[in-house]
């Protein structure tokens, strides 16, 4: 979307400044679909810093992620600009990628649909 959808940043401000993590979503950024719960930045930033951290290769990149947003805190004054999807998957046929759920960050002005809801695919 050249211009965010309102609901969309309203929704990922809901998100922000209540930190919470039971917000699903579904968006199809780029013709891929992103199906996961939204958590607020902070919360988000801090998750991959401890997984990063925990990685004999990739832990000198963890300080990047704890540091957060250009040194300031999220959500003063600002809209979001980013959804912060945690146990995410990219439905890929009737597959979820990462099956176990994975971190994913997607701009919002990037979302060409979207959905309320965490959509899984069934075999039935």
């Amino acid at each position: 979307m050249s211009n965010p959808d309102e609901l969309l940043v309203a929704i990922s401000a809901a998100v922000e400044s209540e930190r919470s993590n039971q917000m699903s979503l579904t968006v199809v950024v780029g013709g891929a679909v992103i199906t996961g719960r939204l958590a607020p930045e902070a919360m988000w930033r801090e998750r991959v810093a401890e997984v990063l951290k925990d990685s004999d290769r990739l832990g000198p990149f963890s300080d990047v992620f704890a540091r957060g947003p250009r040194g300031r805190a999220p959500g003063r004054g600002e809209a979001p600009t980013h959804l912060h999807f945690h146990l995410a998957r990219i439905l890929q046929g009737s597959l979820g990628l990462p099956e176990t759920g994975g971190m994913y960050r997607v701009a919002i002005k990037d979302v060409s649909a979207w959905t309320v809801g965490d959509l899984s695919y069934s075999d039935r």
